[in-house]
């Protein structure tokens, strides 16, 4: 990854900034619960010539010649897809999660029919219906909310709200949600409601396939999900379903939404889900919430308050103004002291959204680095010392250089520094 001598002839300007960030990724702690280090395999396929290729339509049904290589590809990516998740269906070429949600949005509702999701406040995600986003614009967005003292959804509310409103669509997953979704349960709600059930699995599907969460299938309907984060693949997204929706959800990707798909990124996504049908993946999957445990519970040990008390998965949400410090300066101190995390609203959260009171940390990308139980101990460590000096350059420059060592004994896959 770090020869580029095209690129390096070509934009000095560009090949400088992007081995700085070569670096960046490999001497620091990345918690971010969304990113990861994908396989110098997936990155291969990202970068190939696939990039030069236009292809609109689907396998077999194009409107451009020359896919005899595209369509196998392509139609290699929706067989690993579909046999990984169990689904009848599988369309690979949503550009990212989002636009595999709005399309969802678009097979299944007109504008103005309601739709269900859990608000952004309280782990949602934008396109489950807040109101500055496609889905709480164009469609009548009832948004439920976990419980104020235990910061879990409670499925007696949300069938309350569900009987009251009546959606056509009901969304569940979230992206600051740090608990184990109730797809068995959700169902339930949708059924009595006469609602399709949509799961988005974007930050669990990795944990999903590899048996360390419940599954969406055959409780939803339809699956959408990310190909990075968990599942440890290029930047793109993916839908799934049981069948009953198949024609509807690929007429609205293409021509509903998008032109041509990006191939060099579903040949990626086809080495991605490959590698996480692998032993060895089930193990990284596993362990990515067995570290999220052990760090949680070092916080905790430490005086910190997280959200929920805990994590069932690969995320932690923290409310750090306990420690006399708000979210965003806590993310920025730590990032100076080499750990890369958000900042991040908290469930009823007193302070906005652009200077709330929580960060939000998770495991994939420590542990595709080969961390374990014991390093989350020395990261928890850190993290406390950080947020007890985040005025204070001089120390978290000390943590930087600690870390950066530290790193060393961790290669980054992907990444040849």
């Amino acid at each position: 990854m770090s020869d580029m001598p095209a690129l390096q002839a070509s934009d000095a300007e560009i090949y400088t900034l992007i081995r700085k960030e070569i670096r960046r990724q490999d001497e620091s702690i990345r918690l971010i619960a969304s990113e990861n280090y994908a396989s110098s395999a997936v990155m291969e396929a990202t970068g190939s010539v696939l990039a030069n290729k236009y292809s609109e339509g689907y396998p077999g049904k194009r409107y451009y010649e020359g896919q005899e290589y595209v369509d196998q590809i392509e139609s290699i990516a929706i067989e690993r897809a579909k046999a990984l998740f169990g689904a009848a269906h599988a369309n690979v070429q949503p550009y990212s999660g989002s636009p595999a949600n709005q399309a969802v949005y678009l097979a299944l509702l007109k504008p103005g029919d309601t739709a269900m999701g859990l608000g952004l406040p309280f782990g949602g995600h934008l396109t489950h219906g807040w109101n500055v986003n496609f889905s709480g614009i164009h469609y009548h967005a009832v948004q439920y909310e976990v419980d104020r003292v235990t910061h879990r959804v409670d499925l007696n509310k949300v069938e309350e709200l569900a009987r009251k409103a009546r959606p056509k669509m009901i969304m569940c997953g979230g992206t600051a949600y740090p608990r184990t979704w109730d797809f068995a349960g959700f169902a339930e709600i949708a059924a009595a409601v006469g609602a399709t059930l949509v799961a988005d699995v974007a930050h669990i599907a990795g944990l999903v396939v590899a048996g360390a969460h419940p599954h969406p299938f055959p409780h939803a309907e339809i699956v959408t999900t990310t190909t990075h984060k968990t599942l440890r693949g290029p930047r793109g997204g993916m839908i799934l379903s049981d069948g009953t929706h198949a024609k509807e959800l690929d007429r609205a990707v293409f021509p509903g939404l998008q032109g041509g798909p990006h191939n060099h990124t579903t040949a990626a996504i086809a080495v991605a889900l490959k590698e996480a049908a692998t032993p060895e993946f089930r193990r990284y999957a596993h362990q990515i919430v067995a570290n999220a445990k052990a760090l949680a519970q070092e916080l905790m040990q430490r005086g910190l308050r997280l959200v929920s008390g805990g994590t069932d998965n690969h995320m932690i949400l923290m409310d750090v103004t306990p420690r006399g410090i708000n979210g965003k300066p806590a993310a920025k101190a730590l990032n100076k002291a080499g750990i890369e995390c958000n900042y991040n609203t908290v469930p009823f959260d007193p302070r906005k959204p652009m200077d709330p009171s929580g960060l939000r940390i998770g495991t994939p990308s420590v542990t595709s680095r080969g961390m374990k139980e014991k390093e989350m101990t020395a990261i928890a460590a850190w993290i406390d010392r950080v947020l007890a000096a985040a005025d204070d350059d001089v120390k978290l420059e000390k943590i930087r250089a600690e870390i950066a060592e530290f790193c060393k004994a961790f290669p980054a896959p992907g990444i040849a520094f």
